[in-house]
């Protein structure tokens, strides 16, 4: 099957993009015709070396427009830009007293006048407040540097600037955690769609043929028996997957850079792993766990995901597998075994027991001495890998419990965990 993308892109930050692109082409315009038709406080002529002028706002009408792509989303605004924008906008500030040398003297406007604000602007639906903060500064140093003896408009002119451009960052900041907020519903909102079609596909077909068989079988004896508990065992594990609404993880929510993206894809089965976008997003735990459920094997998890890098989700269910083959192998083919989740804010635990004879004191060290480090290996160099621990407390008759810890952010530990058999 052929990989296929659908993309439902939402962004309340790309209207801003625009209107910056139509405020700085208009604030050109305004500077070049105040330039032109615009006198001083006393009606004289402006600019004692107008040839000043016309270089600068030459140049700046071409700037703006030669510009007008950088501007049209976030992706395309790069700090480079930015950077070359803001001393565009400071060097216009700068050379208004050569221009006019009684500019000082007068609150007369600035050669590039207000498109100073479109340069602070791009900065603030950039970065946020943060980065409006930082451009807006050196706006307001370059004004009071320029008026020589600044006025009280001119503090007020250069605190509206610095409020509003703070202002209009935080609220992009904040568009932006709702844009994510509501991919992120989107995504929970697809996957119970696509859980409820799953669970009455197969319930109306595979869990109905898996009950008969269990029906059936317990009802012939015999081998028929076996059929019959191993039919049972599947229903098991087949209600647990649908009920807990696991899907493929091709669900991937992002914060784009022209807004919050929700992107659905399936991918080819037979593709490698490096071409599937699970290995590189985020992995549901309990996608992994979940088929470990049966009749003997009880899976209880949290209702919200429980996301890990791919590499160390697929790890630390591999540990639990390994945990999983111990109970069988060592307490016996009728010993019930346990899984818990729990996701912590830095860390993921999982829990597994058993209800098996447990492990005599010693019987540990005495396998690692023999060789035997099959499991130790398995599960804690697996979990020392990943920079978690693994730790089993066992009392003899009372069976055997493995606690698995995993970070969230992988990183390597040399700490040295305590489990094996």
């Amino acid at each position: 099957m052929a990989k296929r993308e659908r993309v439902v892109r939402m962004s309340v930050e790309l209207p801003l993009w625009r209107a910056l692109t139509g405020y700085r082409v208009l604030t050109m315009i305004y500077a070049v015709l105040l330039a032109i038709f615009g006198k001083d406080n006393v009606g004289r002529e402006r600019f004692e070396r107008p040839w000043i002028a016309v270089a600068y706002l030459a140049f700046l009408a071409v700037w703006t427009l030669a510009t007008l792509p950088k501007v049209r989303s976030a992706a395309n605004c790069t700090k480079r830009f930015l950077g070359a924008d803001l001393v565009v906008a400071l060097t216009g500030i700068l050379l208004t007293p050569l221009a006019d040398v009684d500019s000082q003297s007068f609150d007369g406007p600035t050669l590039p006048s207000i498109w100073t604000a479109g340069a602070v602007l791009a900065f603030a639906i950039k970065g946020g407040w943060r980065w409006a903060a930082f451009a807006s500064t050196f706006v307001a140093a370059a004004n009071i540097i320029q008026r020589g003896e600044p006025s009280r408009d001119t503090y007020h002119n250069v605190l509206l600037v610095w409020v509003a451009s703070i202002a209009i960052g935080y609220v992009v900041e904040v568009a932006r955690a709702s844009e994510r907020t509501l991919a992120r519903a989107l995504e929970i909102e697809a996957a119970t769609r696509e859980r409820e079609r799953l669970a009455r596909d197969i319930h109306d077909s595979v869990l109905q043929v898996l009950a008969m068989v269990q029906r059936r079988g317990a009802a012939i004896g015999g081998e028929a028996a076996d059929l019959g508990r191993m039919a049972g065992e599947q229903e098991v594990a087949l209600r647990t997957l649908v009920s807990s609404g696991l899907v493929p993880p091709t669900r991937v929510s992002e914060d784009a850079a022209e807004g919050a993206v929700v992107r659905t894809i399936e991918v080819d089965e037979e593709a490698g792993p490096a071409d599937r976008p699970a290995d590189q997003a985020p992995c549901d735990l309990r996608a992994l766990l979940a088929p470990h459920a049966g009749s003997r094997t009880s899976f209880a998890e949290p209702g919200a995901p429980v996301l890990l890098p791919a590499a160390s989700a697929r790890e630390l269910a591999a540990a639990v597998s390994a945990a999983l083959d111990n109970v069988r192998v060592h307490a016996g083919p009728d010993a019930q075994a346990w899984i818990l989740v729990e996701d912590e804010p830095d860390e993921v635990i999982v829990t597994v027991r058993d209800d098996g004879p447990g492990i005599p004191e010693g019987r540990l060290d005495q396998a690692e001495g023999e060789g035997r480090l099959g499991v130790a290996l398995s599960i804690r160099g697996r979990l020392r890998d990943l920079g978690g621990t693994a730790e089993l407390i066992s009392v003899p008759g009372q069976g055997c419990e493995v606690e698995l810890k995993v970070p969230k952010a992988p990183k390597v530990s040399r700490g040295k965990a305590g489990t094996g058999r």
